[in-house]
């Protein structure tokens, strides 16, 4: 990576509370062009809440979340702080495209109209090279044969494919992962892990929330272990998992969370 290089996202010393429920304490994460960051950690470790942070789907209450260099502006303080400007929250949630565990496809469209549909109302792009690129990556995904099913007649697996090539079809600088197969049965996991690889490979910037240790040290620059809201290790996936030095990571991997 060049010296001067500005991550494509970059969070420091983010802090996010429910109330009086403190989620996350003080988080710092780096992802630079070509990265892929997983995160791990038992369940209510902050994983999911911090993926939604970086993409404002949530408002976090203290610290910096930079995209591309730019720092998210804010106003007000604590439980009132809020994204201040509207156009650079739609940027921003552009170029971070979101893949959610439970697919969140729209049902009354076909999985087609589901690709096309944001590139079209969001971004106001041409019909006939919004479908030309949708048809090209439900190739990509291997459901090019289901355009014109709708996602009821899909399996788990052919719905997350289909929910990963409509983040594509934004044309991001990054996608974010939230637990992408844990809704769905072992077999049909595979098919999701293909994909996530094959992108990995292409050298795509992913934040990548996953229970599936095997996973994030197949696809990972960089692992990140939450325990109750703070970053409690990080390093390479050999390094992580092969010799991790907190005891909290031991206890986690020795659980059954084996890469």
């Amino acid at each position: 990576m060049p010296e001067n290089q500005v991550p494509v996202i970059e969070i420091r010393d983010l802090h996010k509370s429910y109330g009086a429920l403190e989620v996350l304490k003080g988080v710092d994460i780096v992802a630079n062009k070509g990265d892929v960051v997983s995160l791990i950690g038992s369940s209510g470790s902050g994983k999911s809440t911090l993926l939604r942070c970086a993409n404002l789907l949530e408002d976090s209450q203290q610290g910096e979340i930079l995209f591309d260099g730019a720092p998210i502006k804010w106003k007000g303080e604590g439980l009132n702080r809020h994204p201040a400007d509207k156009a650079q929250v739609i940027a921003v949630r552009t170029n971070l495209s979101m893949v959610f565990q439970q697919f969140n496809l729209w049902s009354h469209m076909t999985i087609l109209q589901n690709v096309m549909e944001a590139p079209l109302t969001v971004l106001g792009q041409d019909p006939a090279e919004v479908e030309e690129r949708a048809r090209m990556l439900l190739d990509k995904v291997g459901i090019g044969d289901k355009c014109d099913v709708f996602p009821a007649m899909l399996s788990g697996g052919q719905q997350q494919r289909a929910a990963i090539a409509r983040a594509l079809a934004m044309e991001p600088e990054a996608l974010l992962f939230d637990e992408p197969t844990s809704a769905l049965d072992p077999e049909l996991e595979q098919e999701v892990v293909k994909v996530i690889k094959d992108l990995a490979k292409e050298g795509r910037t992913m934040l990548l929330v996953t229970h599936d240790m095997k996973l994030a040290a197949d696809v990972s620059d960089n692992v990140v272990f939450l325990h109750q809201g703070k970053l409690e290790e990080q390093g390479p996936p050999a390094e992580l998992f092969g010799n991790p030095k907190s005891e909290r990571l031991k206890q986690f991997l020795s659980a059954g969370n084996h890469a």
